[in-house]
């Protein structure tokens, strides 16, 4: 395993969850990855280099205070790629 930050598949892994929640958000691939950039700048790293800790990072995302984080980041991201769409 090479080292990666785990924060990305989880973030990739939400981005619907909110946008569901925000069917009048843009949801095409250069707005999906503004959401995703602008959520991994605001959230702290979770850097790993084996699959243990790849498991130990998995379960710490999936604290409720996390989670939270996680979505109001999402939320945040979503508002202000949609009023900023870089996109025609």
């Amino acid at each position: 395993m090479e080292v990666c930050n785990i924060l990305e598949k989880i973030v990739w892994d939400n981005i619907d969850v909110v946008l569901k929640r925000n069917p009048e958000v843009c949801c095409c691939d250069k707005c999906r990855a503004d959401i995703a950039a602008y959520a991994l700048n605001k959230l702290s790293p979770r850097y790993v280099a084996t699959d243990k800790g790849a498991v130990m990072a998995r379960a710490l995302s999936l604290e409720a205070g996390f989670q939270i984080e996680l979505l109001v980041v999402l939320t945040e991201a979503v508002k202000l790629v949609n009023a900023n769409p870089r996109h025609q």
